[in-house]
């Protein structure tokens, strides 16, 4: 880019020009430049004259030198931030490489440690392994397990505690006291959470997590020690104790609850010792362990309610990093005394899975979500701080849970129920429960729901993963819920007096679904349900003409192995304050089994028999499940409702009848996603693995190469080769939809499922017009004319939404004519090229 130069001098404000290549500017006009730069980065030229105008020190500066001083201060600000953002990713690649080769090291050592035993082994025959076997490795695991003087509980005793709990901790951290072994279904690597092993044959369950994290290593302490605000589990943590040490360190004594996940078990309490202390190069550590045999000091007697369970040695190890940010080493360790239990609930208890799930990845998940949220510089949501997302997250997790477990000392009192004890009923009339519920009558006015009722039952399933069954819960509410009820609940939490839902409660006709925050995995999503009324009954005036749900979905991740799957709600005013009062209800979907199912688990999705072609020949009906085991879980539902004491039996009869309802719907939903014989691989319709479905494919294919010359399929679609697995498994979205004045969908691939946020199942009820927005639609019909005589036609990059109001970015799409043998029109096919969530 060529420029001129350009000198000024303090007496003359004019301008000597020669024929260089620069211009160079006095401190003055530069400052000048620079404030407005901050000002209009990109200034119009009406902008840049104004400039002129007003600055006299440039008003010999032509505009198209200030033009060009703005492009290249606009360069210089673009590679000072790209060279800013590639610090920083050298920066991280340093410190994970470093963390790699700290792993490395530990596995080198745990290979070598089982070559020994397995050369020792292989020296002493089978009779005398047990006996003499070297059991230096197990030392730190299972030394719990040998009978233990009482220790002294004096600070000098406690602080010869902590340092054991370090020693032991560190140990499993970064050394070979616990065999570890990779999770499941992790991939290690620069987009993945970080690196995650569960224990192999200790005692109890455990889990070992590292990772990097662009936080401080003092923050990241600070977010690990307040347990309850990640840890969805954690009911309290209350210090009992604080002790200062002689090297600078603390030790605290802790007592802390959990809740129990579902209606069939109690919750688990801990009496603790917690100790920070740094080390020598400059790491935090903070180690844990139960208190389970000491004298002479502070103790905690059995709560009522609870199981005492035992932490081992356990805690966080984090190291600064160069630059910033810290490389964390996390280890849970846990005996949940699995037998307190049912039988069936034990697997729950024994996986080492679902602790790294609920409790050690949860933890580098918070981290890395605070982290990014740290970095962004923009609010998203409307405004709304990533922090208020979060706390209200938490409070219907934790509402949930609160219903869920129904402790006593929040309030909560058993009444009698009517002779079948499928659903529990309890009510509480705290003043905490009911603070805030009636925000509408707080200027003088009586509060008229004085109450809180919940009704809550479990049941078990099988052979529906719980991903699948969450993904049918919230995408077709109909199917289950209650329109009359959901008005009842959300009339009663905001408005006060509403009677038992009768015939004048109005319908509720469609919703719309509006996001509000996604984590950073993906694996938990915050929306708002719009639920918009079809009539209006003017004797009904205190029931919301519109109904909003917040609601909150987990674990939808069908390959995660552990997760358990919740789909909770509460009914929340439009004005949507952060601190407005929520009374969750919901499901909770738990695994039993930790086998991870081999087979596709897109169990509602027409064409999931098809996809097993040549994967699975020889393979007979009813032996889906043979190689992987039977899929169980256990459902867990808990509704809440606000009420007037006056109409507890009323409320009590409803709220009972409606989760029965509900019991049924689930169960006739399940038996529909579950394999049969008929149907081996499960799914709402007839399987696809038909010759219809081949034509189908055979028809898009061919019909792709006739019209735009190329080929559709990288095999070619020939004859001898399956087209339909190929077609589905097409990194683009691929839909078809009815030649028809209204076009419905009538098939999808599975990106384009994905897309659209829907199953096959569902897929009939989604019409073209709903996904493209105005201008997506102005295109499709001026398109459409070049659809029909020349067979196809391409769009422009563009915006859609899915069925779930998620909008969709594309970078290109084409549309083409389907057509069978006989040339008559089937369809119009739609392929979305690289397409993304905006």
């Amino acid at each position: 880019m060529m420029m001129m130069m350009m000198t000024c001098t303090d007496g003359n404000k004019g301008v000597v020009v020669d024929n260089g290549k620069y211009v160079r500017y006095t401190p003055e006009q530069v400052e000048a430049l620079e404030r407005f730069y901050h000002e209009y980065p990109k200034p119009t030229s009406i902008h840049r004259q104004q400039l002129i105008r007003d600055c006299s020190i440039l008003s010999n500066v032509e505009p198209k030198q200030i033009k060009v001083w703005f492009q290249n201060r606009r360069c210089r600000e673009k590679q000072r931030k790209e060279a800013s953002r590639l610090q920083g990713v050298n920066r991280k690649l340093s410190a994970m490489n470093k963390l790699l080769m700290e792993e490395n090291d530990r596995l080198q050592k745990q290979v070598s440690h089982l070559v020994y035993e397995n050369g020792y082994f292989r020296q002493h025959t089978p009779n005398t392994t047990l006996a003499t076997k070297d059991t230096s490795r197990e030392l730190v695991v299972t030394s719990h397990l040998t009978p233990n003087p009482p220790q002294d509980a004096s600070p000098s005793g406690l602080l010869s505690i902590a340092e054991e709990t370090l020693t032991e901790f560190i140990s499993k951290a970064t050394g070979t006291a616990v065999e570890w072994v990779q999770m499941p279904g992790m991939k290690p690597g620069p987009d993945s959470i970080g690196i995650v092993a569960i224990s192999h044959g200790c005692t109890g369950v455990a889990a070992r997590a590292c990772g990097l994290v662009c936080l401080e290593p003092t923050r990241v302490a600070e977010i690990l020690k307040d347990r309850p605000s990640w840890y969805r589990d954690c009911r309290a943590v209350d210090v009992v104790n604080l002790l200062p040490t002689t090297n600078g360190g603390t030790i605290e004594l802790l007592y802390m609850q959990l809740y129990a996940p579902t209606t069939l078990a109690t919750g688990r309490d801990f009496w603790l010792l917690r100790y920070t202390s740094a080390t020598e190069d400059g790491s935090l550590v903070v180690c844990e362990r139960s208190l389970n045999n000491i004298q002479n000091g502070p103790n905690m007697p059995p709560v009522q309610n609870f199981v005492r369970a035992e932490m081992l040695p356990s805690g966080y190890l984090i190291r600064p990093c160069e630059g910033g940010g810290s490389i964390i080493y996390i280890v849970d360790h846990m005996n949940l005394e699995a037998s307190s239990v049912p039988e069936v609930l034990r697997p729950l208890y024994e996986s080492s899975a679902v602790l790294a799930q609920k409790a050690t990845m949860m933890a580098l998940r918070q981290l890395r979500q605070i982290a990014l949220e740290a970095s962004q510089s923009s609010t998203p949501n409307g405004g709304r701080r990533p922090a208020a997302l979060r706390a209200l997250s938490q409070r219907l997790s934790r509402g949930f849970n609160e219903a869920v477990n129904g402790f006593t000392d929040e309030g909560w009192l058993l009444i009698n129920n009517d002779g079948i004890d499928d659903v529990t009923i309890l009510v509480n009339s705290s003043p905490e429960k009911l603070t805030g519920l009636n925000p509408s009558f707080s200027n003088g006015y009586t509060t008229v729901s004085n109450a809180v009722m919940c009704a809550k039952a479990s049941m078990l399933l099988q052979n529906v993963p719980p991903a699948l069954l969450l993904r049918f819960l919230r995408e077709h509410r109909s199917e289950w819920a209650d329109s009359s009820i959901d008005a009842y609940a959300a009339a009663a939490v905001k408005l006060g007096p509403c009677g038992v839902p009768g015939s004048r409660i109005r319908d509720y006709g469609s919703q719309v679904v509006l996001p509000l925050a996604q984590t950073i995995e993906h694996e938990e999503l915050l929306e708002v349900i719009k639920m918009e009324s079809v009539e209006h009954c003017p004797e009904d005036a205190l029931i919301p003409r519109d109904m909003f749900l917040l609601q909150l979905c987990s674990g939808m991740d069908e390959n995660a192995v552990g997760m358990c799957a919740e789909l909770i709600f509460a009914p929340i005013d439009s004005s949507f304050a952060d601190d407005a009062p929520l009374l969750p209800s919901g499901f909770r979907i738990i695994p039993l089994d930790s086998v991870k199912e081999k087979s596709s688990p897109n169990r509602t999705l027409d064409l999931a028999s098809a996809l097993e072609i040549g994967g699975s020949g020889n393979k007979l009906p009813g032996d889906h499940n043979s190689g992987s085991g039977t899929i169980r879980s256990v459902v867990t539902i808990a509704f809440e409702f606000a009420f007037d004491c006056h109409m507890q039996e009323n409320v009590a009869s409803m709220a009972r009848q409606y989760v029965r309802t509900i019991i049924s719907s689930v169960q006739r939903v399940a038996l529909a996603l579950a394999p049969s014989p008929l149907n081996p691989n499960g799914g709402l319709n007839a399987p696809m693995g038909t010759p219809e479905a081949h034509t189908l494919a055979k028809w898009i294919c061919d019909s792709y190469r006739c019209y735009l010359g190329v080929e559709l399929l990288k095999n070619g679609g020939h004859a001898s080769e399956p087209i339909l697995k190929p077609l589905w498994h097409h990194a683009d979205a691929i839909m078809c939809c009815s030649f028809k004045a209204s076009p419905i969908f009538s098939f999808a691939n599975q990106a384009g499922l994905d897309m659209l946020e829907t199953t096959l199942g569902a897929l009939e009820e989604i019409g073209l017009e709903k996904i493209l927005d105005e201008h997506g639609r102005r295109s499709f019909c001026t398109e459409f004319p070049h659809i029909m005589q020349q067979g196809f036609a391409c769009l422009e990059r563009g915006m859609c939404l899915s069925s779930m109001g998620r909008p969709v970015s594309y970078e290109r799409a084409v549309a083409w004519k389907v057509v069978n043998e006989e040339q008559n029109v089937h369809c119009i096919c739609l392929m979305f090229i690289n397409w993304s969530f905006a």
